[in-house]
């Protein structure tokens, strides 16, 4: 046997400082200080007896040896995340998900997958970010997160992508507005007052506007908020009728203060997944998608819509 001088962490600073592009962010991603990261890929490189990387002023780049063992790096990484899980022991694992998820998502059904994670990883730290899809998008494909769980559409494809399953949308009104409504399904009566639902360039703030367009609606009655949850106080209060993801009503629903008025037009359902780069994700992240796939499985009508 070779008595092996590398280690699991020098080899993790490896990947990360190719996967960040420089020495201090890979830093920060994991926890410690620049020094000590380049001290790592230093020792890294005199057990191989390589040079791994080209040294340039704020970022690093491979050598043609460096990208030959890069890929090998990341096997011996995801072999050790594995003996943990054959052995049952992934309370070692002690590693860090930056996770991005879109507002729906944090006031839906985020907890149910936080409490499942950490039954499988109870070690693992969490760093959590809310925003708009198109936002986590870019910080994903920047490398500043590691795993999404967000809406459609994007502008790019992600290496590793799960389909989870689609939200619905409704028409909700206070109780007081929907008897002011009257009969009928026409969604043209609701644009005698404010309309309330997603930001601008969503999914459903763009079909309205398509709508609105079509049909000779006066589109200035649409209300965009970028904050959904804002939506349900003024909804609420009457304020106006609001186009929304039906489980962010539902409770609203269930007790009785927001109505479902008729309506002849609704919005497609927004398509949800999650989304990692599988060339460089450790196992865990993969996992993680996995478990949002076991919790929000899609149906045979998602995948008709997709």
């Amino acid at each position: 046997m070779i008595k092996s001088q590398i280690t699991l962490k020098q080899l993790e600073a490896f990947s990360f400082v190719v996967d960040m592009g420089t020495f201090r962010a890979a830093a920060g991603a994991l926890g410690t200080t620049q020094p000590n990261i380049s001290s790592r890929i230093s020792a890294l490189e005199a057990a191989l007896n390589v040079t791994l990387l080209y040294r340039d002023a704020g970022s690093v780049r491979l050598t043609t040896k460096g990208k030959e063992l890069l890929e090998r790096t990341r096997d011996v990484l995801r072999a050790g995340e594995a003996l943990l899980e054959a052995a049952g022991r992934q309370e070692l694992i002690e590693e860090r998900l930056r996770l991005g998820v879109t507002e729906l998502v944090a006031c839906t059904w985020l907890q149910s997958f936080l409490r499942q994670l950490r039954r499988e990883y109870p070690n693992l730290r969490v760093e959590l970010q809310v925003d708009l899809s198109r936002q986590i998008e870019e910080r994903l494909r920047e490398g500043q997160l590691d795993l999404a769980l967000q809406n459609g559409p994007f502008t790019s494809r992600a290496t590793g992508e799960r389909t989870l399953s689609s939200e619905t949308y409704v028409w909700v009104a206070n109780e007081e507005v929907a008897k002011s409504l009257g009969g009928g399904e026409s969604v043209g009566r609701f644009f005698k007052r404010a309309v309330l639902t997603h930001a601008r360039h969503t999914t459903a703030g763009n079909a309205l506007h398509e709508l609105a367009k079509e049909r000779g609606y006066d589109a200035g009655k649409i209300v965009h908020s970028s904050a959904l949850s804002a939506c349900l106080p003024m909804v609420s209060e009457g304020m106006g009728v609001a186009l929304l993801p039906k489980s962010l009503v539902q409770g609203e629903l269930d007790a009785g203060r927001l109505k479902l008025p008729n309506a002849d037009w609704i919005a497609p359902p927004l398509a949800f997944f999650a989304r990692f780069n599988a060339d460089r994700a450790p196992r865990f992240i993969e996992k993680a998608s996995d478990i949002a796939g076991n919790i929000r499985p899609p149906a045979k009508e998602d995948n008709k819509n997709l």
